[in-house]
């Protein structure tokens, strides 16, 4: 390719274009998400609550007047204050096809300018609204925040010196008869231990935020790639996904007064997908996202268990006839185990890679 500059969009229309450019990458799938324009853009902007201790930068590469590819980096203070790191974070990295040397040109501005912010190495696929990059090839729709990149990123991102960092896997239930009993069994033997599971909708409003991003942040805080949640990123996220019904089926788990547990589920929203004419959506493919943890003095008790099962059990009774357990770190185990046990199997691996600067 001739020609090629890599460029940092500014204006309200280059921005717009660097959103959307998502779409265009993923037009030719019978099946996909929407870019989320008003989400991308308030962070680009800088008048997002993410942007928080947060340095945002969008690099694009041009070939004459298209876009070859484009990637947001990220210098995230939040980030390695609790890791005690130097690292950036490269997100929403999209590229058409036959792309390495654009890839290469992009890449390596994008890594410069972190290194500059004082990185030492870049991560991308996982940070700042940013999930690893899925293996295998596959036309069914993902959860709608898991990607669904083509294969050849895997290419694109090693011809551009990145290495294999960290592992995932996605894990997938069938509901059966025998599942849902199961469910209902860990839901009580935890209520017989004396934990009560809460849907955030009851939860007090005053407490709701505080107790939640608190819980989560204390349960994740060792988990790999972990950035803390300040109050008002989960303020935001409840407040939008609360159309759907998340706070019905997201919780708390309490011992006496304390919060011990929380699940993130939110349910599918598959209305919201792009399909092509005469494409339909099979079962298997309108699923949740889900994120849960327990704190420490809490753990091995079931606690996990039956929050899980309180939020698949509200979604089969919306009808719900998959579910979808997210995803898992290779090595993460105690969660691997948690999946098995409440019917979940292997359906999809990913990969976060890591570019070092020395």
């Amino acid at each position: 390719m001739v020609n090629m500059r890599v460029e940092t969009p500014q204006d309200k229309d280059a921005l717009t274009a660097f959103i959307q450019f998502h779409d265009r990458v993923y037009e030719s799938r019978a099946a996909r998400w929407r870019a989320p324009t008003r989400l991308e853009m308030a962070v680009l902007n800088g008048t997002s609550p993410f942007n928080k201790d947060r340095t945002v930068r969008p690099f694009l590469v041009r070939n004459g007047d298209g876009m070859l590819a484009r990637v947001l980096a990220v210098t995230d203070a939040r980030y390695n204050r609790h890791w005690n790191e130097r690292l950036g974070h490269l997100c929403w990295f999209e590229a058409l096809p036959d792309t390495c040397e654009a890839v290469k040109l992009l890449m390596d501005d994008a890594c410069a300018w972190l290194r500059n912010q004082g990185a030492e190495a870049a991560r991308a696929g996982h940070g700042m609204l940013e999930f690893p990059f899925v293996i295998e090839d596959s036309e069914l729709l993902p959860p709608n925040v898991l990607r669904h990149n083509p294969t050849y990123y895997h290419v694109l991102l090693k011809d551009a010196g990145f290495e294999t960092e960290k592992g995932f896997v996605d894990y997938k239930i069938a509901v059966s008869p025998e599942l849902v009993a199961r469910w209902e069994s860990m839901l009580e033997a935890a209520r017989r231990a004396d934990y009560r599971i809460v849907p955030l909708r009851d939860v007090p409003e005053d407490q709701r935020v505080r107790e939640f991003t608190a819980a989560f942040n204390d349960t994740f805080t060792a988990h790999w790639g972990w950035t803390p949640y300040v109050e008002a990123e989960m303020a935001a996220l409840l407040s939008a996904l609360a159309r759907i019904g998340t706070l019905e089926t997201s919780v708390l788990a309490y011992r006496e007064n304390e919060p011990v547990g929380m699940l993130l589920l939110v349910p599918e929203h598959s209305t919201d997908a792009v399909l092509k004419p005469g494409r339909a959506l099979q079962e298997a493919e309108r699923l949740n996202v889900l994120a849960i943890g327990v704190r420490e003095s809490a753990r091995g008790r079931g606690v996990n268990l039956a929050m899980a099962s309180y939020g698949f059990l509200e979604l089969v009774r919306r009808g719900a006839r998959y579910m979808s357990y997210t995803l898992v770190l290779d090595d993460n185990w105690p969660s691997r185990r948690t999946a098995e046990k409440l019917g979940a199997c292997v359906c999809a691996n990913y990969i976060a890679y890591r570019r070092n600067f020395r």
